[in-house]
């Protein structure tokens, strides 16, 4: 379990996230939701360690992160930030094999490369292995790092924005594969999203912060509300059910199409 105890975060006078508190269970995929500027991103360094807690306790399975813990804390994360710079003259497989640097050696393991290729046909990109990393797009470059973040063998992992750069399909590749590994796995797994319909669709409780406080947490079909994403995005949505239950949101327009007005 993931404990985050009345955690406040501070840069100068500025206040990024404020008595925030929650308990996130292993095996569950949690994603945070909520309006550009809100704290998402600060949490997630908060729990990696890069932004020191002004206030509050972090504890990961009962043992505390402290900043003299903070190398062997970050050896159980895969963390995969936002903006990750690859010029690299390194192929793709390389990238992912250093997913594995705290146990590499002077000679790499059939072991490590055999795990490396595993987990790039798993996101079906093995075909990228050979290529150079710097020559990828965007997209391609964001799977390969998740790639490396999946050898890691975490127990705790946190991904900023994990699929800002992919099209629909690996999209859908990218949540399944996190989802499924982090149940099969028993990782604790916090991912912060932008799209609310593939939030609801993939996780198992949604974190929606707003002005740097928790506004709710739970499962999708009970947090999200027509109410709730007015109240954060001051956008007009309407909430509606599939027929499993889980909810999918519907922007309205606040005027009418371009062709009404020119009728």
């Amino acid at each position: 379990m993931l404990e985050i105890s009345d955690l406040t975060l501070r840069i100068g006078d500025l206040t990024l996230v404020q008595g925030l508190n929650l308990q996130l269970s292993a095996g569950q995929l949690h994603v945070i939701i909520g309006p550009n500027g809100t704290g998402k991103t600060s949490l997630l360094r908060a729990l990696f360690g890069e932004l020191p807690l002004t206030q509050g306790s972090v504890r990961l399975h009962g043992t505390p992160m402290t900043p003299h813990s903070l190398p062997s804390w970050r050896q159980g994360i895969g963390y995969m930030p936002q903006n990750t710079q690859l010029d690299l003259d390194l192929s793709a497989l390389e990238v992912v094999v250093l997913g594995r640097l705290q146990r590499l050696s002077m000679r790499l393991s059939d072991d490590d490369l055999g795990a490396a290729l595993e987990a790039l046909q798993a996101l079906d990109i093995a075909h990228l292995a050979d290529r150079p990393v710097h020559t990828l797009s965007g997209g391609q470059r964001q799977m390969v790092l998740f790639a490396q973040v999946l050898l890691r063998q975490p127990k705790l992992m946190l991904l900023d924005e994990p699929v800002s750069a992919l099209d629909l399909k690996h999209q859908m590749q990218l949540m399944e594969h996190l989802q499924m590994q982090t149940a099969a796995q028993g990782w604790i797994s916090v991912a912060v999203l932008h799209d609310l319909n593939l939030a609801a669709q993939f996780a198992d409780q949604l974190i929606v912060l707003g002005d740097g406080r928790l506004q709710a947490f739970g499962p999708p079909a009970q947090v999200l509300s027509s109410e709730l994403i007015h109240h954060l995005y001051h956008v007009p949505v309407d909430v509606h059910h599939d027929q499993d239950g889980q909810p999918y949101v519907r922007t309205l327009r606040a005027s009418p199409p371009r062709e009404y007005l020119m009728a």
